[in-house]
């Protein structure tokens, strides 16, 4: 994960013309790193302002739809969000593609290589990135790197379903292109990296 700066840093260098004087004020490194970020910022017509936001950081993340065409089906995941269930309590069990934070110096690729055969229990050997995207830019850091690939049967190596390790508990779902375009539309599928690849495969007509 990377780690914001520290407390009370000001960085004096700015690729902006119009942003300066910025300050990092940490509040808190319990998970992921949560900043205040105070800085001057030069509007269209010409004023300045002191301004502050506060900025969640945990890091990057990958994510993937795996989708076989004979069968016209993709594999998605179903587990409990507790930020989902503080906000909707019938929302809880999101349902999203496979997907994962990245680690270190690990790439993109290597993560979601890693996260297919953690969490749905595929081995694959390589995946197409076809989009990137900032979920909330408004409060996160992270950028999410989503892939696709094809699955066969034969690259079932074991039962996914997470790491005991970290508190993980997915289940797998395996259902049709069809249905899961359905599933956007009565609201069933409100996960936005799972609905951006779904929509992807539907305007590609991957299955």
């Amino acid at each position: 994960m990377k780690q914001k700066p520290g407390n009370n840093l000001i960085s004096a260098v700015s690729p902006l013309n119009n942003l300066k004087n910025i300050k990092h004020v940490n509040l808190s490194r319990e998970w992921a790193v949560l900043d205040r970020i105070d800085y001057d910022f030069q509007f269209k017509n010409g004023d300045w302002k002191r301004l502050s936001r506060e900025t969640y950081n945990r890091g990057n993340g990958a994510a993937i739809l795996l989708y076989n065409k004979e069968k016209r089906t993709v594999i998605l995941t179903r587990q409990f969000r507790m930020p989902i269930y503080e906000n909707d309590k019938g929302d809880a069990m999101s349902i999203e593609v496979c997907a994962g934070a990245i680690d270190g110096n690990d790439s993109p690729l290597a993560t979601i290589i890693r996260e297919t055969e953690e969490e749905v229990g595929y081995k694959i050997d390589d995946a197409k990135q076809v989009l990137t995207a900032y979920t909330s830019p408004g409060a996160l850091t992270e950028k999410m790197y989503l892939f696709v690939a094809e699955y066969q049967d034969s690259m079932k190596i074991n039962d996914g379903g997470g790491l005991e390790s970290e508190n993980e508990e997915i289940e797998i779902l395996e259902l049709s292109i069809d249905k899961t375009i359905q599933m956007i539309k009565n609201e069933e599928i409100i996960d936005a990296k799972t609905i951006m690849l779904l929509q992807y495969a539907q305007i590609h007509k991957l299955v």
